[in-house]
């Protein structure tokens, strides 16, 4: 059985992503306060975080971050975070906090399912969907 906790203040956006990953072989469990994932993880990890951009007062920037001092420290396993970014220009800082994975809002359910199993299976997931398309070469 897969779990994967899901971290987002904003009911829809927890809707959405409990929607997309819930299954019979995955369990999802929700929490609305990044104050309260570490204690979440420490209890039971789960094998992926998902975790909104912003958060209350401790967004998903934050909480990965957290997570890697908490792994870091060997008082938690390693559990790959995906964040759910605002904008594009919110990338660095998914890729500056440790985050094996990102999706640009808004979300989609076949991205969102793509991405949980590519960090489930150990990957990594570069959202590039809303990434400007290169301009053809001159001949």
């Amino acid at each position: 059985m897969v779990e994967i906790l899901v971290v987002a203040d904003e009911p829809t956006v927890a809707a959405e992503v409990v929607s997309a990953l819930e299954g019979t072989d995955t369990e999802v469990r929700v929490v609305s306060s990044g104050e309260l994932v570490r204690a979440e993880c420490t209890e039971a990890p789960p094998d992926l975080v998902v975790t909104d951009m912003q958060v209350g007062s401790m967004g998903g920037i934050a909480i990965c971050m957290d997570l890697r001092l908490e792994e870091s420290g060997d008082r938690l396993p390693h559990i790959p975070v995906l964040i759910l970014l605002d904008r594009r220009a919110d990338v660095f800082l998914a890729k500056r906090c440790g985050a094996e994975g990102w999706l640009v809002k808004p979300l989609n359910s076949i991205r969102l399912r793509r991405a949980a199993g590519v960090l489930l299976d150990g990957g990594t997931f570069r959202d590039d969907s809303l990434r400007p398309l290169p301009l053809p070469s001159e001949v």
